[in-house]
């Protein structure tokens, strides 16, 4: 009998071992995440996301969570009976869409995903971007064919005010933050891409990694012709495959880019379709998305 359970133990020690090195690295660090894509919308995948922020901050890490909610705003406008229409990957949002998108935004998606969280403990606290001004943003006009494009109500992030997010993890909470910010100038609130949103975010908070979770495995060396995904990259390098990436990649890595170019140590994309993706990419070795790094650390550790 003895024998059977010091068998069965020891791999759960193993792996608790192995996680070590990183609990030691990543202690007190804020950690920023963007929580998307199936992840959002896959219930066995939104409990484990739930149970991974939870572990991160039982673990002596400061998780912050940024959220956007693209499939809940498609289908909450189809019932409101207002097209979604995108122009240079970005939603069109009219003053009548913006009203529902806040409302899905702070009122389901963020309410949803704090219940997760809070199954766990009183933990997080929700909040948009505009509360305590903490995203600010002015429109936001695409180039499209060296055309100005009017997009409506979508904001560029002009400032930063982590204030209330900072006294919310001092205090032992756990931030979720809308990507919807106040307006610098005419009284109105935006929609912010919530990827760069949180990599805005992470570079304001000096956070050690921005972590965003995706629906592909990581950023492809030569897609389609391979599946191949590139580990690691530095910010040059990343700079260099930007014009040639799918539209849906550009913001995320856009934000990566940002967030190491101002003092994140490193910016991962990782598979939200993974369980616990998270947990492996930070406590193991064999990370399991693309991590990007800023140029002078292109030999350093993770």
């Amino acid at each position: 009998m003895m024998s059977t359970r010091k068998h069965t133990a020891l791999p759960k020690a193993q792996i608790l071992v192995e996680a070590l090195p990183w609990l030691t690295r990543h202690q007190g660090k804020t950690v920023v995440i963007k929580f998307g894509g199936n992840a959002m919308v896959d219930e066995e995948l939104k409990a484990a996301f739930a149970q991974d922020v939870v572990f991160l901050h039982h673990a002596g890490l400061k998780p912050v969570v940024v959220h956007g909610g693209g499939p809940q705003i498609s289908k909450a406008l189809d019932r409101h009976g207002i097209v979604s229409e995108f122009k240079a990957g970005l939603r069109v949002t009219t003053e009548d869409a913006m009203d529902v998108v806040r409302m899905v935004l702070a009122g389901q998606v963020q309410r949803e995903l704090v219940g997760l969280l809070n199954e766990h403990g009183p933990l997080a606290v929700g909040l948009t971007g505009e509360d305590a001004h903490t995203i600010t943003a002015t429109k936001h006009q695409p180039r499209i064919e060296g055309e100005l494009v009017d997009i409506g109500r979508v904001g560029e992030i002009t400032e930063i005010d982590t204030g209330a997010i900072e006294a919310l993890l001092a205090d032992g909470r756990i931030p979720v933050v809308s990507s919807i910010a106040r307006s610098q100038d005419d009284g109105h609130v935006y929609n912010v891409n919530a990827d760069t949103a949180a990599a805005a975010l992470a570079a304001a908070l000096d956070a050690e990694t921005l972590m965003v979770l995706t629906d592909v495995e990581g950023l492809y060396e030569d897609w389609p012709s391979s599946d191949e995904v590139i580990s690691r990259l530095t910010a040059t390098q990343l700079e260099k495959l930007l014009p040639d990436l799918a539209s849906g990649m550009v913001p995320k890595m856009e934000g990566c880019l940002h967030a190491v170019r101002n003092g994140v140590h490193t910016a991962r994309v990782i598979d939200g379709r993974v369980q616990h993706s998270i947990l492996l990419e930070i406590f193991t070795d064999e990370g399991i998305g693309t991590m990007v790094v800023p140029d002078d650390l292109e030999g350093g550790a993770q």
